[in-house]
C-alpha cells in the first residue's frame, strides 16, 4: 500500500479522535483529556488521551495508533495463516467511555485498517471494528435510536450491511460462561475490503461519525437522571461483566498485548471502579433483574413498538 494512502487514513483516524475529544470535554465542561504518546519498538506508536474522575465522566479513554512490525501477532493471523511472518501496518481509533451517571451507558468504539506486505510485494489490506453500547439501567427507546443510527449510516453501504453486522455484534459481545450479551450491541464488522479502498475508508469514518453523534444525544437525555448508592452499586456489578468481556474474550485487547504495545493504552477500556460479589442474587421484580433477563439478549431494537416516549421501559 503506497504512503500516501497511508497518510490518508492517518489523517482521517487523527481527526476524529480529536472530534471525539473535543466534543466530549464540551460536555464535561471542567475537564479535558490529558494526552500520553508513545512508540512502539518496532516503528511506528500512539497517542493515549485519558480523561478520568469528571462530574460526568468517570473514565474515557479515547486512543489513535499507527505501528508497524515485521510479523502481526497470532490473534490477527489466526484466519489469515498465509501472512503470517510479513510487515504490517496498523492504525486504529479505540475509544470507551464510561460515565459516572448509571442511566448514561458505556460505549465503545473501535475502528482500524491493517496491511500487510506478502512476500510477492503485493498488499494485503483490510479494515475492522464498530460500536457497542452497555447499559446498567434498560431504556427501549435508547435502544431503539442507537441501531436506527446504525442502520441509517450501512444503508447507503448496502441493504443487507446492518443486519450482517448487528448480527455479528450480537455474536462477538457475548459472554458464554454467563449465557448474557456484554449489552445491547451495536455493530461489529471485520475483513471489510469488498469496496474499492475509498469506499472502505468511507464507510469507517462513517461509523466514527455516526457514534458520536448517538452518543452525545444519549448523553444529552439521560445526564440529569437522578441515582443513588443503589445505583452506583449496580453499574459497578454490570462493570464486573464489561471486564470479564474485555479479558477473556476480546480480541482487540489480545491483539494490542501479543503485539507488545503500550499496556496502559491497551487496559484503557477497563472502568476505574467495579464490584464481584459471590453468588450475587437480584431482588425479584426489581427494575435491575428485568434489565438483567430482558435487555442481554440479541433483539430487533429496530422495532417501532421500541420507539416509544422517555419514561423507564420494561419491554
Amino acid at each position: 500500500m503506497i504512503s500516501n494512502t497511508i497518510q490518508t487514513v492517518r489523517h482521517a483516524f487523527q481527526a476524529l479522535q480529536q472530534r471525539i475529544c473535543s466534543h466530549l470535554e464540551a460536555e464535561e465542561k471542567k475537564k479535558t483529556f490529558q494526552q500520553q504518546k508513545w512508540s512502539y519498538p518496532t516503528g511506528g506508536g500512539g497517542d493515549s488521551r485519558i480523561l478520568s474522575f469528571g462530574a460526568l465522566i468517570e473514565k474515557a479513554g479515547v486512543n489513535f495508533s499507527h505501528i508497524e512490525g515485521p510479523s502481526l501477532p497470532p490473534a490477527a493471523t489466526l484466519k489469515r495463516p498465509g501472512l503470517t511472518d510479513q510487515p504490517f501496518q496498523a492504525l486504529g481509533v479505540s475509544v470507551v467511555v464510561h460515565p459516572q451517571n448509571p442511566y448514561i451507558p458505556t460505549s465503545h468504539l473501535n475502528i482500524r485498517l491493517i496491511s500487510v506486505q506478502r512476500a510477492d510485494q503485493s498488499i494485503a489490506w483490510w479494515f475492522g471494528g464498530g460500536y457497542d453500547l452497555t447499559p446498567c439501567y434498560g431504556f427501549t427507546e435508547d435502544c431503539h435510536d442507537w441501531h436506527m443510527t446504525a442502520s441509517q449510516t450501512c444503508q447507503p453501504f448496502g441493504a443487507d450491511v446492518y443486519q450482517q453486522y448487528k448480527k455479528n455484534c450480537d455474536q462477538y459481545f457475548y459472554l458464554p460462561h454467563r449465557q448474557e450479551t456484554r449489552g445491547i450491541g451495536g455493530l461489529f464488522f471485520d475483513d471489510v475490503n469488498q469496496w474499492e479502498f475509498e469506499r472502505c475508508l468511507q464507510f469507517v469514518t462513517a461509523i466514527g461519525n455516526s457514534y458520536l453523534s448517538s452518543y452525545l444525544q444519549l448523553i444529552q437525555r439521560r445526564k440529569t437522571h437522578q441515582y443513588g448508592p443503589n445505583e452506583k452499586q449496580f453499574q459497578r456489578y454490570r462493570r464486573g461483566r464489561y471486564v470479564e468481556f474485555n479479558l477473556l474474550y476480546d480480541r482487540g485487547t489480545l491483539f494490542g498485548l501479543q503485539s507488545q504495545g503500550a499496556t496502559e493504552s491497551i487496559l484503557m477500556s477497563l472502568p476505574p471502579s467495579v464490584e464481584w460479589q459471590y453468588n450475587w442474587g437480584l431482588h425479584p421484580g426489581s427494575i435491575e433483574e428485568n434489565f438483567s433477563k430482558k435487555y442481554l439478549k440479541p433483539t430487533d431494537w429496530l422495532n417501532p413498538k421500541f420507539a416509544s416516549n422517555t419514561q423507564r421501559s420494561t419491554l
